[in-house]
């Protein structure tokens, strides 16, 4: 029987994998896709908001050519960090379900089971993205996952979103060439995206290269048009390509699966001990980003690699009480 199971290999993942090492706990890595796979899916050219030491587990070093990484070097330095502290993956294996009781849970996954006294959940929220909810968002011409401009050259883009990454996918697409209108539900460009973003849109704006709707929402999309509300009224416009960044939240009804249960109001966040980081149910703890629930803002790799410690020293307690 393991100790533990580990769901997800995302950076908060391999440094639980890590402490688990570390507290010489028997232990493995359960991932549904690749190696930290919700970076693996972010845009080609994104930049880490977080400077690299900031991201650094393990004790392995992070060296980038600028302070703020890069997706393509965040992707090979967790490379280095599961092969230098020789992580037990399990990649491309789904959880399925979860039973018993602590000490002694029975995973099962996609390919077989685990039988395991405790279990961590650190599956962060890029799994499901916020739905419009608006006729024709099933298009193909749909995407609610941006990765590289290329193919938007010379076409009429629509991108719904006010935070970092609608406004990437914004600047990235208009600079190869895409026509780019930017709709925004609230009255201005959120204040969370990146400072040195932040007047390179608001110039793009002004000048008039990006259009802006702001107060508005779509209503409906077609295959070669879209209609948005604005504060005017509705208006059509001709548009190739719909890019959503609405936002994404963790998989409610998978976590419900494993008996994790969600605050009733509007955050649903996960249920858990705010110190320990321990669910109701004995033994099995969340780690990482998937304890803000829809609030995806307040935790991120910087802030909340320290649960991966914490939960191995309250579980490790356990087992030797």
């Amino acid at each position: 029987m393991l100790d533990l199971v580990i769901i997800g290999a995302g950076p908060i993942g391999l440094a639980c994998g890590i402490a688990a090492k570390q507290a010489n706990l028997e232990f493995t890595i359960l991932e549904r896709g690749t190696l930290v796979n919700a970076l693996y899916h972010y845009p080609t050219n994104m930049t880490f908001f977080s400077t690299s030491e900031k991201i650094e587990i393990g004790g392995v070093p992070f060296v980038s050519h600028l302070p703020r990484p890069t997706r393509q070097e965040a992707l090979e330095y967790y490379r280095r960090v599961a092969k230098k502290w020789n992580l037990p993956l399990r990649l491309y294996e789904e959880v399925q379900g979860l039973k018993g009781e602590f000490p002694a849970y029975t995973v099962a996954s996609s390919k077989g089971t685990y039988q395991t006294k405790g279990v961590i959940i650190a599956t962060g929220f890029y799994d499901l993205p916020n739905m419009m909810g608006v006729p024709g968002e099933d298009l193909p011409k749909v995407k609610h996952f941006y990765d590289d401009p290329h193919p938007y050259i010379g076409q009429q883009v629509l991108v719904v979103g006010a935070a970092n990454s609608a406004i990437d996918a914004a600047l990235e697409t208009w600079r190869k060439g895409a026509e780019v209108t930017l709709v925004v539900r609230g009255s201005e460009i959120s204040p969370r995206v990146k400072y040195w973003i932040r007047p390179d849109i608001e110039n793009r704006i002004k000048e008039g290269s990006i259009t802006a709707y702001f107060e508005s929402e779509v209503e409906q999309i077609d295959p070669e048009t879209v209609t948005i509300r604005t504060p005017e009224g509705s208006k059509v416009l001709p548009n190739h390509f719909v890019l959503a960044m609405t936002g994404y939240h963790p998989n409610f009804e998978w976590l419900g699966q494993l008996g994790v249960a969600c605050s009733t109001d509007e955050a649903m966040i996960p249920e858990r001990d705010e110190n320990t980081f321990e669910t109701r149910r004995q033994g099995v703890y969340l780690a990482g980003t998937v304890c803000g629930g829809k609030q995806t803002s307040k935790w991120y790799i910087e802030n909340s690699i320290w649960h991966a410690e914490r939960v191995v020293k309250h579980f490790a307690a356990q087992l030797s009480a």
